[in-house]
């Protein structure tokens, strides 16, 4: 039962990822969370080169999602355009400015292995 709750994350996984590609957004990484939190399995992270790419980025995905008849959970960012974060349930996608991601460094924080932090 869980292989095919496993291949439609990673199809939506792919929607986000491609959306991301068309629209040149850089730096896409992809961060299986799964066995750290409840909220999300999957977050992935882009770099937008302007406020008015990181919209257009974020427009793209919700468009795509939208075609496929994706719900989506929310959205915050997008009138500022310095980080809109969309949340696709089984996915979490952040899209940012570099100064931004480079302030936050959500890939750092997500990427910390957990059992070796509280061994420590």
């Amino acid at each position: 039962m869980q292989k095919p709750l496993l291949s439609a994350i990673k199809k939506l996984q792919n929607l986000v990822v491609e959306a991301l590609e068309e629209v040149m957004a850089q730096n896409v990484v992809i961060i299986d969370v799964r066995g750290k939190t409840t909220i999300t399995d999957v977050i992935i992270v882009a770099t937008g080169t302007s406020n008015r790419q990181v919209r257009a980025s974020a427009r793209h995905i919700l468009d795509k999602a939208a075609t496929k008849k994706i719900g989506v959970l929310g959205v915050e960012g997008e009138f500022a355009g310095e980080w809109v974060l969309i949340d696709l349930a089984d996915v979490v996608v952040h899209v940012m400015l570099p100064a931004t991601r480079e302030f936050y460094q959500l890939e750092k924080l997500w990427k910390v292995d957990l059992a070796a932090a509280s061994a420590a």
